[in-house]
């Protein structure tokens, strides 16, 4: 299937292209509606949205900037439709960030962050180095401080545990990276363990960032 993908300033997006959106968060578990979709709108720079006949696919509000000096790509609020070609629209989505990435931070590596409450979300990091939290591994100190840091910016100041990157909700929706695999019997058990600390119905979120290499993304960074 031929996709159509297009990265604009969010201030460029239609009433009508936000109802799309809507649709399709309508169908995932994150409990996202047109409300939350319209604050994306003014809190984030740019969205990218993947078509396929004139229908959207996916969508990904997100913001390249340096936190500290180190170069980012932050992912908001993202869902892809539970379609068959689910994994091939959220390739697109990154290959699209990521190609705008280069052009950004040239010669540098990139890190990408996002929030997650399914641990299908995880696949948004494949390929990345140096992912956290992952499992059987100890964070860091500077790891820690990246979850803190990440919290801020998120709009979740003190609310993140640094050991776990869990962070504590209040019971209203959040942007979060909404994406299922198609085959979830595939999610790894180990990774799954990782969000049992997050309770659902205060609707916590788990911070993942993971690193794209200046080599990876200057040769067309892919999954």
């Amino acid at each position: 299937m031929t996709f159509d993908v297009e990265t604009k300033d969010c201030t460029a997006l239609s009433d009508g292209e936000l109802a799309d959106m809507a649709d399709i968060v309508a169908d995932g578990p994150a409990g996202l509606d047109i409300g939350l979709l319209s604050k994306q709108r003014d809190e984030w720079v740019l969205v990218t949205q993947v078509r396929a006949e004139a229908h959207l696919l996916g969508f990904s509000f997100c913001t390249l900037e340096r936190i500290g000096g180190t170069p980012c790509v932050l992912w908001g609020l993202v869902s892809v439709k539970r379609c068959t070609e689910r994994e091939a629209v959220l390739d697109a989505l990154r290959a699209d960030q990521f190609r705008k990435a280069v052009l950004a931070f040239p010669d540098e590596d990139v890190l990408v962050a996002t929030r997650l409450r399914e641990p299908g979300g995880f696949a948004a990091f494949s390929g990345l180095e140096e992912i956290c939290p992952r499992p059987g591994y100890k964070v860091s100190g500077e790891e820690r401080a990246w979850s803190r840091r990440l919290a801020k910016r998120f709009g979740a100041e003190g609310k993140v545990d640094d050991r776990s990157f869990v962070v504590r909700g209040d019971g209203s929706p959040c942007p979060v990276f909404d994406y299922e695999p198609e085959d979830s019997e595939g999610v790894d058990a180990k990774v799954a363990e990782l969000m049992e600390a997050m309770d659902g119905a205060r609707r916590d979120a788990l911070i993942v960032f993971g690193w794209a290499m200046s080599e990876e993304l200057a040769t067309g960074f892919k999954s």
